[in-house]
């Protein structure tokens, strides 16, 4: 197995961001990126155009993780923009399946994430349409 490196935006100078982010180039693979609405989870931090806007001045690629409602509607907006993972909640997709062909038909990988109560049964049958499973330690937010 190998090491993957990826450090959250979250950490970095909002005003800075695509400066912090190249700092971190030489020593990581991915720039994770922590989309959250206000409504999914009870925290405000960063959307599409910010996420667009990155991707014009950073060499790592993104790892979007949507702690977003409606991840049906937006989340292949994000593969579109140049994400190259896109992670959506189960709890919150309407239509997983196809939101996970349509994250990956537009170019990403697409990762599911469950919250620590939530059953993994139900969604066993999801494995064959993803390329992570992000199981998640502590709510999201």
């Amino acid at each position: 197995m190998t090491v993957q490196i990826a450090p959250s935006l979250l950490a970095a100078d909002f005003a800075r961001l695509a400066e912090e982010s190249e700092s971190v180039a030489a020593v990581a693979d991915w720039l994770h990126v922590d989309v959250m609405d206000y409504h999914f989870v009870p925290n405000l931090t960063i959307g599409l155009p910010v996420v667009e806007s990155l991707l014009r001045h950073v060499t790592l690629p993104l790892d979007c993780h949507l702690m977003i409602d409606e991840p049906d509607r937006w989340a292949p907006a994000y593969a579109e923009a140049g994400a190259r993972n896109v992670t959506i909640h189960a709890e919150a997709a309407s239509a997983p399946i196809r939101t996970l062909r349509a994250i990956r038909a537009a170019g990403a990988r697409a990762g599911l994430a469950m919250n620590p109560a939530t059953p993994v049964e139900p969604y066993a049958d999801l494995l064959p349409e993803l390329d992570m499973l992000l199981m998640m330690t502590i709510e999201p937010g």
